[in-house]
């Protein structure tokens, strides 16, 4: 886990933000950039602005590679709508964000390779794709198994996060319901997003 927690902290650090409001984030000591340069200040061009929105939101999704989040834009840009709250709907339908957003994790990072270490069931069924898009009414749920992990309780018990209104969550049955799909309004966010300056990156 040293690995993970190093690149969360990198990432945090990098974006000079504490990206997933986290209290042991190295940012809330040093609120500068890594390296010899990393307090001088620096203006952002617009394509600055733009290229951070996209690495903030990317970098909070679990560093998501760039092929991938390119392939959630096309797909934000085909369906109908505003292409920045598709995006987000898109982002938070993942089924790391879902596990974590349901707390029964305490990282993003965690969600990933619990999830991959086949902990985790969709509508009964075992599913160990990260990347795996949970649909609405979808039931999320911890293998019986795995209910006593450490890293399982102390997520439940942790108070540093709130369970969003577009999830239904059993914490005793370590289950929970997608209900809907979420709008940037109602995604909580620990930093502000700007996926709209995502659109604006990529249509550039």
């Amino acid at each position: 886990m040293s690995k993970r927690h190093s690149a969360k902290y990198k990432i945090d650090r990098r974006l000079g933000v504490n990206l997933w409001g986290r209290a042991k984030s190295p940012i809330n000591k040093r609120e500068y950039g890594p390296g010899q340069h990393g307090q001088r200040r620096k203006k952002p061009s617009d394509y600055g602005t733009q290229l951070m929105a996209k690495q903030k939101l990317k970098g909070y999704y679990g560093n998501i590679s760039e092929k991938q989040f390119r392939k959630y834009y096309a797909e934000a840009v085909r369906r109908k709508g505003d292409t920045s709250e598709n995006l987000i709907g898109l982002l938070e339908r993942r089924l790391d964000a879902v596990v974590y957003r349901m707390k029964f994790v305490p990282t993003v990072f965690a969600s990933r390779q619990f999830i991959n270490h086949g902990h985790v069931r969709v509508n009964g069924r075992r599913v160990n794709i990260q990347s795996y898009m949970v649909r609405e009414g979808d039931v999320v749920s911890v293998r019986e198994k795995s209910r006593e992990m450490a890293l399982v309780m102390e997520a439940v018990a942790s108070s540093e996060r709130d369970i969003p209104e577009y999830m239904e969550v059993d914490a005793k049955a370590l289950k929970g319901t997608f209900v809907r799909t979420p709008k940037l309004a109602d995604v909580p966010y620990p930093v502000q997003m700007e996926p709209n300056l995502v659109v604006e990156f990529y249509s550039r």
